[in-house]
């Protein structure tokens, strides 16, 4: 057995036990102990009940001097509890007939719970209340209580814990696993001290530093989970720089032709981006980079350099995106680009007639397509490429770890990997960078091209949508265009769909004079093609769409967006929504439309979207609104989750790990397995892509 610590659990466990420890992904004696509390609670002081503050929770124990059940205002048990100092009532609203019993005149009580002033003066509601005799001594730790799951309650789950800390074993399984010199640097207290102190902490141990996970025992036990990840990262990151990639060193040829026939200049976060990217290819290794950039930050011209470096070494390139409407901007985009420089294109989508599909199969693994452009169908069996030097994956967010891996598996050829370069538009904050894509290089366009107009952002209720058609009509006089954006029903794609013929109908008879558009998921591609162009041509002056159009869509002349029921979307989409008007000189509006029985949660959004406009800005935010859970999305795949640490809270001690990890993996090999071992298990072999 390793100094990892993963040992049999007892052998004398019921079935039942083990499956309901089974359910909280307790497997082994290491699991039991890192099966923390969640909060505690003290036990080990008493308080006399006049002397006892209120508003926190105290202990308490007197005499039952009277109880009886009342039934006004509501059935309930009263009791009346006495001690030296005066009385306090004990109220039960839910409540077994054995507890009348059990809480009879005379018997004796400790009670812990929080003392308020009620209708019968100072009070406890559903205290934890249990017999005691006269003089029985106090809990000489805090008392912790565990994350459970039903039918295991906190006895059985504590007395557990209680056998393994006891446990001879236990000494192994809480070896330590960091050098001196790293737990004198940072003044960490021992692994096993922390795990026992956490389980057992004693009398003197600050509540509030328990409670809210300052205590050095949780400094601890946080540094080392943070530590497994970016171990567990690196690592990953490591490996792959030791397969082989085609050198895709610079031309200039393609790039500097395709420069100067544009008729912008680049923005200097641009050069930047793309000078780290160019770099990346030219090296013997697979690139990782992720590129993000806030929306219209201008990362596709970025994307469109990289394919040309790796298209003038003689290798194809390759742009996945999440969505046909995206894919098919790309390859338009690019198409307008690229063509004059005699640069061959193929487009594939899941929605292509058959012969168009095959011709465009035959192209790509005849070499004769030099970038393919399309969206997941590029990952498909069918799919070869000849030989395929880049793949660029668009909204990488959007895709699976397993897809983004069958794209890179595709340019397999003699054992030489693609480079792979990811784009996205929701912005990463600086702490989950560090820690989620500790595996990833990174680079960031943190400037917006000249030129681009502000962007007002509005808060309507809707009950005044009144002021929302005039505001419409009159932009649209002006010869400006509209995006009028549907709500998100996540419940029923049908509802969405109605949702967004219903207000297209509506639309229509309030506007006769104007063309409107309707675009949406159940739209065939080519329709949703065609009434994109016919927006973007002018012909169409108001635009009813569902989210379809949140990433991508890009028509200068729209300079208005109404976007209904926004209390309903996340801020990442209501940010990208945003972000498809501005794009022209002309000062743009985004009118958020809301029901005003607003969600505390939803308040808070719409106030983030209303008073921010940097995404980077939007996502610190949206990332302490929601946890990192929820906002890294697909990317959990493979991912080492945290249990116990807080990415924004922890800043210090991630800071601290990411600077340990580097140290550990090239002074102590050994120890560092173990550490990723200890804190992984199974995990740390996830395929990291």
């Amino acid at each position: 057995m390793g100094q990892c610590g993963i040992i049999a659990v007892h052998h004398d466990m019921s079935t039942t036990v083990r499956e309901k420890l089974s359910r909280l992904g307790i497997h082994t004696e290491l699991d039991l102990l890192l099966h923390l509390p969640i909060r505690y609670e003290d036990e080990t002081h008493l308080f006399l009940i006049a002397d006892a503050p209120g508003g926190q929770t105290v202990q308490v124990e007197g005499v039952i001097i009277n109880t009886e059940v009342i039934v006004r205002p509501r059935r309930q048990l009263v009791c009346q509890v006495e001690d030296s100092s005066g009385v306090l009532v004990m109220r039960f609203l839910n409540f077994y007939a054995s507890q009348i019993k059990t809480y009879a005149v005379g018997k004796r009580v400790r009670l812990l719970g929080e003392i308020r002033n009620g209708f019968f003066g100072a009070e406890m509601v559903h205290p934890k209340c249990r017999i005691v005799h006269e003089g029985e001594s106090l809990a000489e730790t805090m008392t912790p209580i565990y994350p459970t799951t039903a039918g295991l309650t906190q006895k059985i789950l504590a007395k557990l814990i209680k056998q393994v800390l006891q446990s001879p074993q236990t000494l192994q399984a809480l070896a330590e696993t960091l050098p001196g010199m790293i737990l004198n640097q940072y003044r960490l207290i021992s692994f096993q001290d922390s795990v026992t102190c956490l389980h057992n902490p004693p009398p003197e141990a600050s509540l509030d530093a328990l409670q809210l996970r300052t205590h050095p025992a949780w400094q601890r036990i946080k540094f080392d989970e943070l530590l497994a990840q970016q171990l567990s990262m690196r690592l990953h990151y490591r490996q792959r720089r030791s397969h082989a990639a085609p050198v895709l060193a610079p031309v200039n040829k393609l790039t500097q032709q395709f420069l100067a026939q544009l008729p912008f200049k680049l923005t200097a976060a641009q050069i930047k981006a793309f000078n780290e990217i160019s770099r990346d290819l030219g090296a013997a290794h697979p690139m990782q980079r992720l590129l993000q950039g806030d929306v219209g930050s201008g990362k596709t011209i970025v994307a469109a350099l990289a394919a040309l470096q790796a298209i003038e070494n003689g290798f194809q390139a390759a742009i996945m995106a999440p969505t046909e409407i995206l894919a098919e901007q790309h390859y338009q985009k690019l198409a307008a680009w690229f063509e004059p420089l005699g640069i061959s294109i193929a487009w594939l989508s899941g929605s292509q007639k058959k012969k168009q599909k095959q011709t465009a199969l035959d192209d790509i693994a005849l070499g004769n397509a030099q970038l393919i452009i399309g969206t997941h169908a590029l990952f498909q069996n069918q799919v070869l490429f000849n030989r395929l030097g880049l793949a660029i994956i668009d909204e990488q967010h959007r895709f699976g770890v397993h897809q983004r891996l069958a794209l890179r598996l595709k340019g397999l050829r003699s054992d030489r990997v693609p480079h792979q370069l990811m784009m996205s538009a929701t912005p990463i904050p600086r702490t989950l960078s560090m820690s989620y894509f500790a595996d990833l290089d990174v680079s960031i366009i943190d400037e917006l091209p000249p030129g681009r107009s502000p962007i007002v952002t509005k808060l309507i209720a809707d009950n005044r949508r009144d002021e929302v058609i005039a505001r419409i009509r009159h932009a649209c006089e002006q010869g400006k265009q509209v995006y009028w954006v549907c709500p998100l029903i996540e419940e029923s794609e049908t509802l969405q769909l109605q949702t967004a013929v219903e207000t297209h109908g509506d639309l229509c008879k309030i506007f006769p004079d104007l063309n409107i558009g309707l675009v949406h998921g159940r739209l065939s591609a080519q329709g949703k093609v065609a009434v994109m162009h016919a927006f973007k041509q002018g012909e169409a002056q108001l635009l009813v769409a569902t989210t379809v159009i949140e990433v991508g869509v890009d028509v200068p002349n729209a300079s208005l967006m109404v976007i209904e029921n926004a209390e309903r979307m996340g801020l990442s989409q209501l940010h990208q929504l945003r972000g498809r008007i501005g794009r022209g000189s002309e000062a743009s509006v985004c009118i958020l439309m809301f029901q005003p029985s607003l969600s505390d949660v939803a308040r808070k959004r719409l106030k983030i979207i209303f008073e921010h406009t940097d995404g980077f800005e939007i996502a610190r935010q949206d990332l302490l609104l929601r946890g990192p859970g929820e906002f890294l999305g697909s990317r959990q795949s493979g991912v080492p989750m945290l249990r116990f640490a807080d990415v924004e809270q922890d800043k210090e001690l991630l800071a601290a790990a990411h600077a340990a990890a580097d140290k550990m993996l090239s002074d102590f090999p050994e120890l560092a397995q173990q550490h990723i071992e200890r804190w992984l298990g199974d995990r740390a072999e996830c395929l990291r892509v």
